[in-house]
């Protein structure tokens, strides 16, 4: 079990809550519920680490990481503007490391069913 903390009011923004949900996900390694909100041709670029594009490449990716399931999350931050988004965070995994995370989301349009088709990620262990 995941504790949650969410600083942001997401309550009438559905991208903000959208983001939120799908951050939950990664830290419970729900892996089918992340692939939902990705696009085909998804490019997932991890600052300093390695770039993967495509859908069957990062769930190979996905899948490999869902072991590490983090025991909080904490959630910072949500903004959103048009197709464009980010949101930081902290998370606590179960072997007590931490890693401090932003994440900035590039959505395929505007509206409310829009895939997200690029993330970029910048983590920072924190601590040993």
């Amino acid at each position: 079990m995941v504790s949650i903390d969410c600083k942001d009011d997401c309550n009438n923004a559905p991208r903000k809550a959208l983001l939120r949900d799908l951050n939950i996900s990664f830290a419970r390694g729900d892996v089918e519920e992340i692939l939902s909100r990705l696009s085909e041709d998804i490019l997932w670029r991890m600052v300093g680490d390695r770039e993967i594009q495509g859908k069957p490449r990062v769930r190979e990716v996905l899948t490999a990481m869902a072991d590490q399931q983090a025991r909080e999350l904490h959630i910072h931050h949500i903004i959103t503007h048009g197709a464009q988004a980010a949101l930081d965070g902290v998370m606590l995994f179960q072997d007590g490391s931490r890693v401090s995370f932003c994440d900035v989301y590039i959505f395929s349009g505007h509206s409310k069913t829009a895939k997200i088709k690029e993330i970029i990620s910048y983590n920072s262990k924190i601590g040993g």
